[in-house]
């Protein structure tokens, strides 16, 4: 599927320049971001420095007062829907269709991003056993706790196979076995060759995870790299990514 939906194999995942965005003040400003396939990024930083203003705008749910955003090639401006075609959105507020079980959801999202139905099928039932949601699948989705909702609309993220996932918050009301199942879901997606950006205040997850980090402040990148390298930009010799955000962040 991927290689029908990729017209440009060799494109970065993302190519964001210049992008900037004011809500009376800049919230954004001047961003420029690149993301390799199969590149698992941390987009990280304190309160109202624009993490979500960010991937809302490469989501193409908001648009940019400036700047051009490409993902695999494909100009989201220019062409937002072919763009949104390869891409996820999963924002840090599960939304469902409550009276839906999880696999009716599934088969929903599916037929909106017009997934073979035999393809869709297969997809939801792998989907539904990996996340721990299969003894629930008929189930309707009012009922369920905020971690199983929230690893119901990760299903309908990945449902179509996006080549790019831009996640925020997404371990928000998980327990530690279902975060963990996520992570083990997130690696193999990325380790298939999607880009993914995550945004989170889990600094521990983000320095397991991530292969790549930038922290933003005040609506552009303050710093960005492996561990080791905001480590030399902090001028610290060791420590945790907690450590180096907040001599970052705090100096």
């Amino acid at each position: 599927m991927r290689g029908e939906l990729n017209s440009a194999p060799e494109a970065m995942a993302l190519e964001v320049r210049g992008l900037s965005k004011s809500f009376g003040r800049k919230v954004v400003e001047g961003l420029d971001l690149t993301i390799h396939p199969g590149e698992f990024y941390a987009l990280l930083g304190p309160n109202g420095v624009g993490k979500t203003t960010t991937l809302r705008m490469i989501a193409g749910l908001m648009r940019p007062d400036a700047g051009s955003i490409k993902v695999f090639g494909r100009d989201v401006l220019a062409d937002p829907l072919g763009a949104k075609a390869i891409m996820a959105w999963l924002p840090d507020e599960p939304l469902l269709y409550d009276r839906l079980s999880p696999l009716e959801y599934l088969a929903f999202i599916a037929g909106l991003w017009r997934v073979d139905s035999t393809l869709a099928k297969t997809r939801a039932e792998e989907l539904l056993e990996t996340l721990g949601l299969w003894p629930y699948r008929n189930e309707r989705c009012e009922g369920f706790s905020r971690g199983m909702k929230q690893k119901t609309v990760l299903a309908g993220a990945l449902i179509h196979d996006p080549q790019l996932l831009l996640l925020d918050e997404p371990f928000t009301g998980l327990d530690a076995a279902s975060a963990k199942l996520v992570k083990t879901i997130l690696s193999r997606h990325a380790d298939a060759g999607a880009a993914i950006i995550l945004t989170t205040h889990i600094l521990e997850v983000a320095e397991r995870l991530a292969t790549r980090i930038g922290i933003l402040s005040g609506g552009a990148l303050l710093a960005e790299g492996d561990l080791p390298a905001l480590r030399a930009l902090a001028g610290l010799t060791g420590g945790t990514l907690e450590d180096v955000f907040l001599h970052l962040t705090t100096a």
